[in-house]
């Protein structure tokens, strides 16, 4: 099969023109409803999340180990650990599971 590169990057930037421009062209005034207020202020992070969740399991040689050391990110920022205490944790129990996993 015979495929243009031209024209997927054009629909690619199309879409992304498009998505950036609609909101500003559609909703003239300030959107007062809570609920579509809230969905907007989450959607960069659910964006971000479900962009990052795969690339954890699959960053280390083990998903077990990219799982236990989700679960440990979880429960350190849970507790309020910063973001150094949390990375640092989830890299030692990385190091630890795949010590003994592998071997």
């Amino acid at each position: 099969m015979n495929h243009n590169t031209y024209i997927y990057i054009g629909i690619m930037a199309g879409v992304t023109y498009a998505i950036r421009v609609l909101p500003l062209v559609l909703f003239r005034r300030q959107i007062k409803n809570q609920f579509i207020q809230s969905f907007l202020y989450y959607v960069p992070y659910v964006t971000l999340a479900v962009m990052t969740f795969p690339a954890i399991l699959q960053a280390t040689q083990s998903p077990v180990s990219g799982a236990l050391a989700l679960i440990t990110g979880v429960i350190a920022a849970w507790f309020g650990a910063s973001l150094f205490k949390v990375s640092l944790s989830c890299c030692v129990i990385v190091f630890i599971s795949e010590l003994f996993l592998i071997s």
